[in-house]
């Protein structure tokens, strides 16, 4: 009987070992290797996307703080109610409904309550323009991250009360202009601040810029 009449004697040919042996795929060494370079490709990409991150979280949190502060006032005007936006260290804002009542008004319902993200506070921090020509449309000193009630008593309320006219008020009936403060701790240039105009309702963002070498803020 010849090669040709024995299927099992062609089954074994060198070539069909070869053929075998090629269909065998990666062995675990190359599995290993593999896997070790798409670690240290991810690895080099998340570190490189941090700055990225960071910025975006800052940019987040700004965002959030401006959008509640419009976003209610108008509201106030639109729905002729009393919205009080209040901030709370170190990256809370609640908002809360006071209705009108006579003799006594209701107290305070919370609406609504937004947390920024962990890495970004309402804070101060050295480095930031203290003087009164400097700091953003002059509120405070600089020294103070939620710094309302610009010029009524000892200011630094932590809160303002949008009215139905569109005003920012105290809950004594004063006019509660003021500017906040937020960032990245150790992170002079990651500084946002916002502020708010009492008879207008005026809202306000800016960015801290070193267009000359020196900080300075910038509206935005």
């Amino acid at each position: 009987m010849t090669a040709l009449d024995n299927p099992r004697a062609s089954d074994s040919s060198p070539r069909n070992e070869t053929l075998v042996s090629n269909d065998r795929g990666f062995s675990l060494l190359e599995m290993m290797i593999v896997v070790l370079i798409l670690m240290i490709v991810c690895g080099i990409g998340f570190i490189s996307l941090q700055p990225a991150l960071k910025q975006a979280h800052v940019d987040s949190a700004y965002d959030t703080t401006l959008m509640a502060l419009r976003n209610y006032r108008s509201r106030a005007i639109t729905e002729r109610k009393r919205y009080i936006v209040a901030f709370t260290a170190p990256g809370t804002i609640t908002i809360s409904y006071w209705g009108v009542a006579v003799p006594v008004n209701p107290a305070p319902v919370v609406v609504s309550t937004l947390q920024l993200p962990l890495d970004v506070q309402f804070a101060v921090q050295a480095g930031i323009p203290t003087s009164p020509a400097t700091v953003p449309d002059g509120f405070g000193n600089g020294g103070t991250a939620i710094d309302f009630d610009q010029g009524v008593g000892l200011g630094s309320q932590s809160y303002v009360m949008f009215m139905p006219d569109g005003s920012s008020q105290d809950t004594l009936g004063n006019l509660n202009s003021g500017v906040l403060y937020l960032g990245r701790p150790k992170d002079l240039l990651s500084m946002r601040a916002v502020t708010v105009f009492g008879s207008t309702g005026r809202i306000r963002g800016w960015r801290l810029t070193t267009p000359g070498g020196g900080a300075q803020w910038s509206q935005q």
